[in-house]
């Protein structure tokens, strides 16, 4: 991808969180994400097409800043291994015009949601 494709699009996404090893653990076990170490205080994470990090350099901020929504062929899997790797449903599957979604919190308090076409 050039730059020019890139201009104007999502490109990266950060997390402060308290405990990087434990983000890891969540994030990994739910979604299969990969991670490269920067030193102590940072991850970056690989989701398959998004690239973002985890730092312990800033304050958690859970509940506030965008939605984060990430997407699932089966979202009953995707809450099932989100409750397995220690995430909180904190809105249960709902149906909206063009899918189905729950919104999770991760370990830190993140809000983020998962949707699916199906």
């Amino acid at each position: 991808m050039s730059s020019r494709d890139a201009d104007h699009r999502i490109d990266y996404i950060e997390f402060n969180v308290s405990d990087i090893a434990r983000s890891k653990a969540f994030y990994g076990g739910a979604f299969g994400w990969t991670f490269t170490d920067y030193g102590p205080d940072y991850c970056e994470f690989q989701d398959g097409r998004l690239t973002g990090g985890f730092t312990t350099t800033a304050p958690v901020a859970a509940g506030g800043g965008p939605l984060v929504i990430l997407f699932a062929d089966d979202l009953e899997d995707a809450l099932a291994r989100i409750e397995t790797a220690g995430g909180k449903i904190v809105r249960p599957i709902f149906a909206f015009p063009g899918g189905r979604r729950f919104h999770f919190a991760d370990p830190d308090g993140y809000e983020l949601a998962v949707w699916s076409d199906r």
